[in-house]
């Protein structure tokens, strides 16, 4: 086959393979193949592709899971990588369900046009950001589990025993459990969970100095805005990614975000209703951060009251300021995460 035919990638990826499809420009599917995950195996796969023609462009699902690495080094490569999703359940009911199947889906999704998302990269900051993140949220729920558990065991002691421990605040829980000798199965259960619970809240806190520290250096605009902290300035960053330019507008971030409002109109009605896509971790920044707002902010207290007076209920104003604090650190993120441009001075 000709070296100049232009060819189109499709990657269903998964933990330990990835099957590749191979499709030319009119749709024709050439071949399929799987490959090691290792970067020996992204190589080869990239290698086996370019002996059918050029390859100028991937759809790769998973690029945040098990396609992260495939996706980087198909970019460095030169090839345009886009974020497929899974097969819709009425086209894998029609077709059926296998791997090379998926492969050909995710390849003529992006040749159709109707994959068009680029992936989030993560080799700056925002990759050290998420990292931490994710540490901080599974320490925050082992540490709610164990704080659970103190509970539930307290409850079955004496009433002297559990007057001496079940305080009010967890922490100060904690550390009577931790305080407790190990004479019975009971006491020793407590002490252990009351140590846990002590070391998962020195962990979260160290996290946190962290991820305060390098918010700060990546964003420092960010956080000087009315209700943003570091935890939810960096989830935003982490949303936006290091590759900030594959968000064309402050619309398409807010979309990105679920807080774009949705065409919810039929007959002579015509209204919006919430986005329940998007990424939920940031919409959940956006939401603190406008909780925080309604109570602390004087301009964000008199907008509610405008809106109150005008008949909106809290869930629409909650919906109005999302879409607003969107619109608002769109800028700062994008200046932030861009690199200054080089003058070419030495």
């Amino acid at each position: 086959m000709s070296t100049d035919t232009r060819l189109t990638l499709g990657v269903d990826t998964h933990k330990h393979v990835n099957v590749v499809a191979v499709l030319d420009g009119i749709g024709r599917k050439i071949a399929t193949a799987d490959f090691a995950t290792s970067d020996h195996g992204n190589r080869a796969l990239l290698a086996w592709a370019q002996q059918y023609g050029v390859v100028t462009q991937a759809g790769v699902e998973g690029t945040g899971s098990y396609g992260h690495r495939l996706a980087r080094y198909l970019t460095d490569a030169g090839v345009r990588v886009i974020e497929v999703n899974r097969p819709d359940r009425s086209r894998r009911r029609r077709h059926g369900k296998s791997d090379p199947i998926d492969a050909e889906a995710a390849a003529r999704a992006v040749l159709s046009g109707d994959a068009t998302a680029i992936p989030t990269d993560r080799s700056g900051p925002v990759g050290q950001l998420r990292a931490l993140l994710l540490a901080r949220r599974s320490a925050i729920k082992a540490r709610t589990q164990s704080a659970n558990q103190l509970r539930a065991l307290i409850h079955e002691l004496d009433d002297d025993l559990r007057g001496h421990l079940d305080h009010r605040q967890a922490a100060h829980r904690a550390r009577a459990c931790a305080a407790l000798s190990p004479t019975t199965g009971i006491h020793r259960a407590l002490r252990t969970l009351g140590l846990r619970w002590l070391y998962l809240d020195e962990e979260i806190r160290d996290l946190e100095h962290h991820l305060t520290y390098l918010a700060k250096q990546a964003a420092p605009t960010l956080l000087k805005r009315p209700g943003i902290g570091p935890i939810t300035a960096a989830q935003l960053l982490v949303t936006a990614g290091d590759n900030p330019d594959r968000l064309r507008n402050e619309a398409s971030f807010a979309a990105l975000c679920g807080v774009s409002p949705i065409e919810h109109s039929s007959g002579k009605s015509e209204r919006h209703r919430l986005n329940c896509g998007g990424d939920r971790a940031a919409n959940a920044a956006l939401w603190m951060i406008a909780h925080v707002r309604l109570v602390h902010d004087p301009r964000t207290r008199a907008y509610a009251a405008k809106r109150t007076a005008k008949g909106n209920d809290r869930k629409d104003i909650i919906r109005r300021l999302k879409r607003y604090i969107a619109r608002e650190v769109y800028r700062d993120i994008i200046n932030a995460l861009t690199p200054p441009p080089t003058t070419g001075l030495t």
